[in-house]
């Protein structure tokens, strides 16, 4: 057993497909400084990394210096806990295969572990958040894009190469809309995130003229998820069919996920939970319709408990401390 104290901090960092946020973290869990940076302005990684480090220079500094920072923990689109490389992200603007656990780790001069971003935000929420103490859990970003961690038996899915759980690229209709970052037609992604949602919105606006509704009064360029929900909380009748929608093509993808791993809960985290029940209520019902009885109201569908930035930095900032036990 090592004999040197374990440093009192770590980073983490939860890059995203618009934009990375990151955190400065005890090994209690608390946050203690919080940042942002944009994610998509930046051609070449190495930009990237200078902006992030010029950003964190407060952060490094609350903590007495970098010799008071374990590591860095980062969740990443595609990003393989073995190799600490980020490989072929359809949401970065970054192609091929990234080393930014070694590229972090040489600007910053300490060690870097990586995984990918919903497995990092599935690691918070088991640690700190509604699944404490849930041993069969999936967890389902539902942002830019939809990212996904299954934890199963206590344990994190990782597979042979690292990239197990990329529930949001199962192909939920087949032959249905391309995704414009894979080339895929079909995935739960196109349809179940807020770049899908706003894509329903413009479909159903083209495809159902006689319906009256508040979003018309857009220019399609301007119609994203947000006014989707604000023309659905103002009671237009076209909006809520988008979530409707919505919901039955994620209850659907929910029964099969339920089916393979049988969680006790799903734990909805990101930007589209702010829809509430608009997303909820479908999402359940048609996730228990296209279940097995032996399945049926078994699993509960949650929403995080941590703030939105949270889980995903606390399970970041986790695998330092992780690989110090």
């Amino acid at each position: 057993m090592s004999t040197l104290k374990r440093k009192e901090y770590a980073i983490g960092i939860d890059i995203g497909g618009t934009n990375t946020v990151f955190g400065l973290v005890d090994h209690r869990g608390a946050i203690s400084y919080r940042g942002a940076v944009s994610t998509k302005k930046h051609e070449k990684i190495e930009d990237y990394i200078q902006d992030l480090y010029i950003a964190l220079q407060p952060a490094i500094e609350q903590a007495g210096g970098i010799h008071n920072v374990e590591g860095i923990g980062v969740g990443a689109p595609n990003g393989n806990y073995y190799s600490g490389t980020i490989e072929y992200a359809p949401n970065l603007t970054w192609k091929g295969i990234i080393p930014i656990a070694e590229l972090l780790s040489e600007k910053f001069g300490v060690p870097c572990s990586l995984t990918n971003d919903a497995n990092a935000a599935a690691v918070g929420e088991m640690m700190y958040g509604v699944a404490r103490g849930m041993k069969d859990f999936l967890m389902i970003t539902l942002g830019t894009g939809v990212g996904s961690g299954i934890v199963a038996n206590g344990q994190l899915i990782l597979g042979h190469d690292g990239f197990a759980g990329e529930l949001g690229h199962v192909t939920i209709i087949p032959d249905g809309r391309l995704h414009p970052g894979t080339g895929l037609r079909g995935s739960l992604e196109a349809y179940a995130s807020a770049t899908g949602v706003a894509a329903t919105a413009k479909e159903f606006l083209e495809t159902r003229p006689e319906i009256e509704t508040k979003m018309s009064a857009y220019a399609k360029e301007d119609i994203n998820s947000k006014v989707v929900y604000d023309c659905a909380v103002a009671g237009d009748l076209l909006a809520k069919e988008v979530y409707e929608f919505t919901g039955k093509v994620l209850g659907l993808a929910l029964a099969n996920f339920v089916m393979a791993t049988s969680p006790s809960a799903i734990v909805f985290f990101g930007g589209m939970t702010k829809a509430g029940d608009f997303i909820l209520k479908p999402t359940q019902k048609h996730m228990e319709d296209n279940l097995l009885p032996i399945f049926r109201n078994k699993v509960k569908l949650l929403f995080s408990e941590l703030d939105e930035a949270d889980a995903a930095i606390l399970g970041a900032s986790a695998l330092v401390w992780e690989s110090k036990l």
